[in-house]
């Protein structure tokens, strides 16, 4: 950068650090209602359980207690096994009533079991004489499928059951309470389609689990929610549940707005894609920005202000907001909720301003969409969203690439990418629930360093806005999952694809970040690579921020 260039755009940038201001609200969803989860069983066919949902006093439930619009039904796989909704087997003539979830994960109960009064199996005897208990009650008393088993593993022809070894390691994991080798033991019965040893285990996690323990322990609890709900195809229903159910009080700050001031993430997102916009525009009369998923406008406050100080006075400001009907549940309305906000603020500090709404999912942009208009300066921002479109392994369609090329054919000064640095897209079941594991194990024990384990918020922000990503990933599959995340190096081919380059990040915005995580823990950690910001916790990246500009034409 020319040192003219650096003393023009000093002043600016370094109005780009963290203000708070009472308006910046939640950038997801606000709270839910508690669900009182009852068992109810349909007298007319022994297919379907149903799960009613009431209000109820205790203030803390599972995933799978919550469903949209007060009922959902899970119907059973080709198999004659039907799974009660915490996830224990029982066979289609028997009418059970179980205890609740938050019997296993009271703050006060952090080991009982649902299920039973026993202890953590401590040998193989044992463990085989809960599975013949399990074959029982699922397939009826003459069964012999696991004397069969038995003898087949032990003639060495088996594919069910694990090798020597791994029973040894399992049961080693299991009376060590090594809870996150449990889990992922449990997950790779699943994978294989190990009925009896994934439901044994997830017996045994019901023990180790609690939401109100230390961060494994509460991640736990989500991913055996995410488990059980994948062995009972119904994880999208309860990701909808969670996505769709209003807010129970209007009082209390949406429980994203907390993750957003407890936790860096948003904040070094934000920070870093506006310090590259203001850069871009800094010599730029009329700037219009392209928010793909805008939220509640969050980002563009200091932004605005930013451009309110620039020497020589601020731009005409026009803010396109992309976002569909999901978040209007945490605005309590439409986007011109964030109009209004965005509009009074800038005249406020005497900034220019228009804004544009285009309520719809960013499936469905296209260009006529965007109100482009000749001689604006554009600026296209993807701050945690471009993740949340199908790509080819989804659809023909391949959302993920298409809105790339949209955006370039529009010639935009700078395009700001920000996204989790996880890889669960296209990575199978296994691979992508151990993925799952060690990213929100980061995610979670950077919460733990901020908020109390016994904060009523702190639980209701990891159940309902990381929890329901959690349940997302592991249970659904197709077009029902999401939550697609890639790696940088993956966003860097797509980008390079379409007919980008890597534009450089500010220095001094890189400086200001680094102030802001002096107001964090100490094992929060900030690195530049090949033209990127990371920002971990500890060893782990978790989210990646980076800008783009057009490839100049080779004629």
């Amino acid at each position: 950068m020319q040192a003219s260039k650096h003393h023009r755009s000093s002043g600016m940038s370094n109005r780009l650090c963290y203000q708070p201001v009472q308006e910046v609200e939640a950038y997801c969803l606000p709270r839910f209602q508690t669900l009182d989860p009852q068992v109810h069983y349909n007298n007319e066919s022994s297919q379907s359980t149903v799960f009613s949902a009431q209000n109820f006093h205790i203030k803390y439930c599972t995933l799978e207690s919550s469903a949209a619009n007060g009922s959902y039904t899970v119907y059973n796989s080709p198999s004659t096994v039907n799974f009660s909704p915490n996830g224990s087997p029982m066979s289609q003539q028997d009418s059970h009533s179980y205890p609740t979830p938050d019997q296993y994960h009271s703050p006060d109960q952090n080991y009982s079991s649902p299920i039973s009064g026993s202890c953590i199996t401590d040998d193989a005897t044992d463990f085989k004489y809960k599975l013949k208990q399990l074959e029982t009650v699922m397939l009826g008393p003459d069964s012999n499928i696991l004397d069969n088993y038995c003898s087949t593993f032990q003639n060495g022809t088996s594919n069910t059951l694990p090798e020597t070894d791994s029973w040894g390691q399992i049961m080693d994991s299991i009376s060590k309470r090594d809870l996150k080798q449990v889990l992922i033991f449990c997950a790779k019965a699943v994978a294989d389609n190990d009925l009896l040893l994934a439901q044994w285990m997830m017996d045994e996690l019901r023990q180790m689990v609690s939401v109100s323990g230390e961060p494994i322990q509460r991640l736990g609890a989500y991913l055996l929610e995410g488990l059980v709900a994948r062995r009972a195809s119904s994880g999208s229903n309860i990701y909808k549940a969670l996505r769709c159910k209003e807010p129970a009080s209007s009082e209390l700050l949406s429980y994203m707005h907390i993750l957003y001031e407890v936790c860096p993430y948003f904040k070094f997102g934000y920070m870093s894609a506006n310090g590259a916009i203001a850069e871009a525009m800094k010599d730029e009369n009329r700037v219009h920005i392209i928010d793909f998923q805008i939220g509640q406008g969050s980002q563009w406050l200091t932004l605005i202000q930013a451009f309110a100080a620039r020497p020589g006075g601020p731009p005409h400001i026009r803010i396109t907001g992309i976002d569909d009907s999901m978040s209007a549940y945490a605005r309590g309305g439409g986007l011109n909720i964030v109009g209004k906000r965005l509009s009074k603020l800038a005249e406020l500090f005497k900034v220019p301003f228009e804004f544009h709404a285009a309520a719809m999912s960013g499936c469905e942009v296209q260009l006529k969409h965007l109100g482009v208009r000749p001689g604006e300066a554009l600026a296209m921002n993807f701050a945690f969203m471009l993740h949340h479109m199908p790509d080819e392994s989804v659809s023909t369609q391949n959302h993920r690439d298409r809105l790339l090329r949209l955006v370039k054919s529009l010639s935009p000064k700078v395009v700001t990418l920000v996204e989790q640095e996880s890889n669960t897209n296209t990575a199978a079941f296994f691979p992508r629930f151990v993925e799952t594991l060690n990213y929100y194990t980061a995610m979670f024990e950077s919460i733990d360093v901020t908020l109390r384990r016994d904060h009523k918020e702190r639980i209701n922000v990891e159940q309902h806005c990381l929890a329901r990503e959690v349940v997302n990933i592991i249970a659904c599959e197709g077009v029902e999952r999401v939550e697609r995340h890639e790696l940088l190096g993956k966003w860097r081919l797509r980008f390079a694809m379409a007919g980008f380059t890597p534009y450089p990040l500010s220095s001094l915005v890189n400086a200001t970040i680094k102030t802001l995580l002096d107001n964090y823990s100490d094992k929060y950690r900030l690195q530049e690579r090949d033209g990127a910001l990371y920002l971990g916790w500890k060893n782990r990246d978790l989210v990646a921020s980076c800008a783009w500009k057009c490839k100049p034409s080779t004629n």
